[in-house]
């Protein structure tokens, strides 16, 4: 969660959402990003989507099964679908984010049949 903080707070530097993400797999920071949708006017640019290509690339596969996202607020129902379709394990986000929030406050995305987390999803105080 420390890394995605520091994501974060460069991402407020550049005058955009200061969100910040990092992928963890076997306990090393694999890959990391930043909200960048000022920066590069890219809609897509979540901290999230970012830290994600990243991921595979560096593990040279989409499936991403046995990685950790640690992000610093609740991810966007864009975010959650990519994160689904990656098979991320564990997603880990800072706080809740009424305004867009598809894990717990407006949506239950990575919810499964049932309302049973898919993967494990948990709130980081």
């Amino acid at each position: 969660m420390l890394k995605a903080l520091g994501e974060a707070k460069r991402a407020g530097f550049g005058g955009g959402n200061s969100g910040g993400c990092a992928g963890v797999r076997n306990g090393a920071v694999i890959a990391a990003g930043r909200n960048q949708r000022e920066a590069l006017q890219d809609p897509t640019a979540h901290a999230e989507m970012l830290a994600l290509r990243e991921a595979a690339r560096a593990l040279n596969s989409w499936r991403l099964d046995e990685c950790t996202l640690y992000v610093t607020l609740e991810p966007c129902i864009m975010c959650v679908g990519a994160i689904l379709q990656a098979r991320i394990a564990r997603l880990v986000f800072g706080c809740l984010d009424p305004k867009a929030g598809a894990v717990a406050s407006l949506m239950r995305c990575a919810m499964t049949r049932g309302e049973s987390p898919r993967g494990s999803q948990q709130r980081h105080s």
